[in-house]
């Protein structure tokens, strides 16, 4: 079956995540199920543009979000072009797709104030649950890495002598980010903790029973510590990400050192990251122009 081989393609060749390479065979499968209820047709590789817009029309009827639909045409798409590259197809039938306008949202980062707030309660920590809470939110503020990389880190990952630590980011693409002095020390109180756990996983960050870390518990504690200082809507292991790269750009960075720092291939994807700091400029200045003052 051609969405089996192009599972495997995603997975041993793109190396794509476990989570991404779900979402995509998700797209495909409903897709198909859709194409046999509509044309009787299982072979989805056998249809062409209109019939695909078919599909798309109907995603727009059940008030799908217009951003939903573009991730799950870009899976089809995506489908098209292995099929293109192995022969199967000599056409890529959304080839002249344009995708459907989707209006940007802005999402504020946390405050200094905010961010400031939980380091505060998270200060005087000493069990081991508390201190890997702490962990978990110092490298995540501190470095800007994404949850799923998070998850992976191992204890040899980490570098006390020259206080870095490797990750690996999508596609397994490897890079090194920088850990304060305040992280190191926060490391090496959890290690000896952990010492006491039993546990035979590889990954630096365990629960109590010494199980590896999961994706949905990063987000719960990060989500406790943040409702606690904040009353923004959205209070993920993401929004932290977002807020360690606009605090950088704030105190003068450049863009392409966050772009390094976050493991982004183009500046394209760090750009979206700049409207905070426009705004913070934009203060500054209102404040500081002369003409503003008269």
């Amino acid at each position: 079956m051609l969405i089996d081989s192009f599972i495997d393609y995603l997975q041993l060749e793109k190396k794509y995540s476990i989570h991404t390479v779900k979402a995509y065979e998700a797209d495909l499968l409903a897709f198909q199920k859709f194409s046999v209820e509509e044309f009787e047709q299982e072979n989805i590789e056998e249809l062409h543009y209109n019939q695909i817009r078919n599909w798309i029309v109907s995603l727009v009827n059940l008030n799908i979000t217009n951003r939903s639909i573009n991730r799950k045409v870009s899976s089809l798409k995506s489908f098209y072009k292995f099929l293109l590259k192995i022969g199967e197809i000599e056409v890529n039938p959304l080839a002249s797709h344009k995708s459907l306008k989707v209006q940007e949202k802005v999402q504020l980062p946390f405050s200094e104030e905010e961010v400031l707030k939980v380091f505060e309660e998270i200060a005087q920590e000493d069990e081991f649950v508390g201190v890997r809470n702490k962990l978990i939110v110092e490298l995540l503020y501190t470095t800007g890495i994404r949850r799923a990389e998070l998850i992976q880190i191992k204890e040899g990952d980490i570098n006390f002598n020259d206080k870095t630590l490797k990750v690996y980011g999508k596609r397994n693409k490897e890079r090194y980010v920088v850990l304060l002095d305040l992280v190191i020390e926060t490391l090496q109180k959890y290690l000896k903790l952990k010492r006491q756990i039993d546990t035979d996983t590889e990954e630096l960050l365990v629960t109590e029973r010494g199980n590896k870390l999961y994706e949905t518990l990063v987000y719960r504690i990060i989500n406790s510590y943040f409702s606690r200082a904040s009353t923004k809507v959205k209070k993920s292991p993401h929004m932290l990400r977002h807020t360690f790269a606009t605090h950088l750009l704030n105190s003068g960075a450049s863009l392409n050192t966050v772009k390094e720092l976050l493991g982004h291939s183009s500046l394209a994807s760090t750009q979206v990251y700049t409207h905070s700091s426009l705004e913070q400029i934009k203060k500054v200045y209102n404040k500081a122009h002369p003409r503003e003052s008269t």
